[in-house]
């Protein structure tokens, strides 16, 4: 599903904060730069916010820092190291705005494709939910794949290891 900011039914604002709530586990959030394609999958929903990329960004990780039920694994594109000043205009601006704005979150770089790749596998069961800006510089999209807030990957080892020691 595609919607664009004109028609006013719903800004990108209300849609996060409305759709939150209904994410958890495996589902994803994707602050993209304004050439993200629109994807055809139905379990992904694409917003134009004609908003400014930091700006979506940080609301974007307020809500999800605010949010009980879920945290955020995050992705950047390893491209985005590579892409020169001449050929992306304002780049080095931006990844320093974004190493601030990200602060000392971990975060997984991985090319563009590998991220994609991961994005498309979710969206056979899982909605995803990407927010276009009006940003103009290539590999600058921020992927957060959603995992539980309230259950950590130690805490889900140990119950698998429970259940397959009391099942054998």
């Amino acid at each position: 599903m595609i919607k664009t900011h004109p028609d006013r039914a719903e800004t990108w604002e209300l849609a996060l904060k409305r759709q939150l709530p209904l994410l958890g586990h495996r589902n994803w959030i994707v602050v993209a730069d304004s050439a993200y394609p629109a994807q055809s999958n139905p379990g992904i929903e694409t917003m134009a916010t004609e908003a400014d990329h930091l700006q979506v960004l940080k609301a974007t990780i307020d809500a999800i820092d605010n949010s009980r039920h879920v945290r955020a694994n995050i992705y950047l594109d390893a491209e985005l190291k590579l892409v020169a000043e001449p050929d992306g205009s304002g780049v080095t601006r931006y990844r320093q705005k974004l190493a601030r704005l990200l602060g000392n979150r971990e975060t997984e770089v991985l090319m563009h494709d590998q991220i994609i790749a991961k994005l498309d596998e979710s969206a056979k069961l899982f909605r995803i939910l990407i927010l276009k800006s009006t940003l103009a510089i290539p590999y600058t999209s921020v992927f957060f794949e959603l995992d539980c807030g309230y259950w950590s990957r130690e805490s889900e080892e140990r119950l698998r290891f429970a259940t397959a020691k009391r099942n054998s």
